[in-house]
């Protein structure tokens, strides 16, 4: 194979860019993106097509960056995100399309992480005459498909945990609802994680205390909120709630147990909340539970926002993968509800297994980002 060019990195990084708008909107396909690249008469290469992944059931990265450049893909490099696919599925072989289009040479980002499939795409291409380097800016490519990989590998999504503090380490004040901690700043960098997800979880005590809606609510983003999904091993969440009253609109999914009553999941059944039963004990829902049936539906990328007890539970099973805290610029004082029910979030931001990756200010907020080392 051919060495890695500056130019490969310089288009590779383009795609990945580009990828990136996909995260949250076509799971359980991974956000994939292509470039397809023609010399000009100078030789200098010029960009003549690019495509990202659709919706599922329609046409993936690569056939839609070849419908743009059209004939000027015979002989054209494509650079694509992650290995083209070889099989028969909703969509025919992104390789065949590749092949059939006539392009020269393919540069990928990263193989298929499904140990099923991965390395046929690239073989297929190879049979066909085709030049193909893999491994550009691979590193940055296994952050950006972590979730798509963690389905196909350990069964379950990526976890991200966000939480919000006070200066003082609460979360709220009970009885009181929601309280506002975070600045507008800050506001505004967890919408945008939610626009990435492809769920968003939150236990029942949240849901009742707060009333929330999760939907996104960056200027022109709401067709990007997440699933909204509720842990609720009772199927107490109300009919009223604005959860369930906008369930048409953004769906809800409710996490709940077995055993719980029939008339109470019957009626959220019916208000157009997706039931999802699993076993559970008297303590609650085990999330492994949890995150298994979340992968079998789809979800690669899941962000849990609260409470407490939600929270204590994922990382006391070692399952948060990323964490993110904005700590704001407030005392809450008398009455603080604890951010962990029994856990201590100064010792879990020192915890080895967590690796410090970002840090500063945003506005007045603080916040800190830590990644589980191996994640």
């Amino acid at each position: 194979m051919t060495s890695i060019t500056e130019t490969d990195n310089r288009f590779m990084a383009a795609a990945e860019r580009l990828a990136r708008r996909g995260l949250g909107r076509v799971w359980p396909n991974p956000a994939v993106a292509a470039l397809i690249v023609q010399e000009n008469s100078e030789g200098v290469p010029v960009l003549v097509g690019r495509g990202v992944t659709s919706r599922p059931g329609m046409a993936h990265a690569e056939v839609n960056a070849l419908t743009q450049a059209g004939e000027l893909a015979k002989g054209a490099t494509c650079y694509v995100t992650l290995e083209p696919c070889s099989h028969y599925g909703r969509t025919p072989p992104c390789s065949l399309a590749l092949i059939e289009a006539g392009v020269s040479r393919v540069v990928v980002g990263m193989m298929d992480p499904n140990p099923r499939v991965s390395g046929r795409g690239v073989g297929m291409l190879q049979d066909a005459g085709i030049e193909v380097v893999t491994g550009v800016r691979e590193r940055a490519l296994k952050d950006l498909y972590r979730g798509f990989t963690y389905r196909q590998r350990r069964h379950r999504p990526s976890v991200f945990l966000k939480l919000a503090v006070s200066k003082d380490g609460f979360i709220g004040r009970e009885g009181e609802g929601q309280i506002k901690i975070s600045g507008p700043i800050s506001m505004r960098m967890v919408h945008g994680f939610r626009a990435a997800s492809d769920a968003i979880l939150v236990g029942i005590g949240t849901a009742l205390a707060d009333d929330p809606q999760l939907t996104c609510r960056l200027p022109g983003l709401h067709a990007r909120s997440p699933v909204r999904v509720v842990v609720d091993r009772q199927a107490r969440l109300p009919l009223m709630s604005k959860l369930v009253r906008t369930c048409v609109d953004v769906p809800v999914w409710l996490v709940c147990g077995n055993a719980a009553d029939a008339d109470k999941v019957n009626a959220l059944a019916a208000a157009g909340v997706n039931i999802i039963r699993v076993p559970a004990t008297q303590t609650g829902i085990d999330p492994d539970v949890i995150l298994s049936a979340l992968a079998t539906r789809g979800i690669t990328r899941l962000m849990v926002e609260g409470g407490a007890r939600l929270a204590s539970s994922f990382l006391n099973a070692g399952l948060i993968d990323d964490l993110c805290v904005v700590t704001g610029d407030m005392e809450i004082g008398e009455g603080g509800i604890p951010a962990l029910h029994d856990l201590d979030l100064a010792n879990v931001l020192t915890d080895p297994q967590f690796a410090r990756i970002g840090a500063g200010y945003l506005g007045a907020d603080r916040y800190t980002y830590l990644r589980k080392s191996g994640a």
